[in-house]
C-alpha cells in the first residue's frame, strides 16, 4: 500500500499494482483489511471534549439574520439551539484543521450558500445542512456564518497542530463580545 486516505463517507486505498508482494486479489485483500480495522474500533469513539467559546454577536455572525429569516427562528434562539446541541467531529479536512462537525439541530439545517464568500474570517463558526465547521484560517467558503471563536484552531508549531480530531465531542459555549475580545 502506498497511502490510505479517509474521507467523510469512504476511504481510498492506494497501492502499487506492480509490487511483487501484491495479493492475487488485491481489492478483496484491501476490503478484508478495512473490515478488520473497522471491527477492531470501539463502537463509539470516546474522543476528547473540546470547549469552543463562540460570540454569536451580529458583528461576527455574518449570516445569522438571513438564517433567522429563512428558518423563522430568532437569532438569539439560533445561538441557543446551536450551543446546546451535542456535536461530534466527523472528520478534519479540506483545509488543515478544518473540522466537519455533526450534530446540528435539524431546525437550523439549511443548504450551503448559493454564492460562496471569497474570504471567510479565521475562527468563523458556520453551518450547512446538518453540520458545523470552524474556519481555522481566512479562506473562501460557502457555509453560513453564525459566530466566531477567538481560539487559534490550527498551529503547525503545536505538537498536535489542530485542536480538533475525529471523534471529539464539541461544546460550543456562547460568550459576549467583551469576553470574545478578552479571550482573543
Amino acid at each position: 500500500m502506498r497511502d490510505i486516505v479517509p474521507a467523510l463517507t469512504g476511504v481510498a486505498v492506494h497501492f502499487d499494482p506492480e509490487h511483487s508482494a501484491l495479493p492475487a486479489a488485491p481489492l478483496e485483500a484491501a476490503e478484508a483489511l478495512i473490515r478488520q480495522s473497522i471491527d477492531a474500533m470501539p463502537s463509539r469513539l470516546a474522543g476528547r471534549v473540546i470547549e469552543v467559546p463562540v460570540c454569536y454577536d451580529p458583528e461576527f455572525a455574518l449570516d445569522i439574520v438571513e438564517i433567522a429569516g429563512r428558518s423563522g427562528i430568532e437569532p438569539e434562539e439560533i445561538a441557543a439551539r446551536h450551543s446546546r446541541s451535542e456535536h461530534r467531529v466527523l472528520m478534519v479536512g479540506f483545509a488543515p484543521g478544518l473540522p466537519y462537525i455533526g450534530g446540528l439541530d435539524p431546525a437550523l439545517a439549511l443548504p450551503r450558500r448559493a454564492t460562496p464568500r471569497t474570504r471567510v474570517p479565521a475562527g468563523s463558526v458556520a453551518i450547512a445542512n446538518l453540520q458545523t465547521t470552524v474556519y481555522p484560517f481566512e479562506t473562501p467558503g460557502g457555509w453560513s456564518v453564525i459566530g466566531r471563536t477567538p481560539l487559534v484552531l490550527f498551529d503547525p508549531a503545536r505538537e498536535a497542530p489542530s485542536i480538533f480530531a475525529p471523534g471529539d465531542r464539541v461544546h460550543f459555549m456562547p460568550v459576549s463580545r467583551s469576553d470574545y475580545v478578552r479571550l482573543k
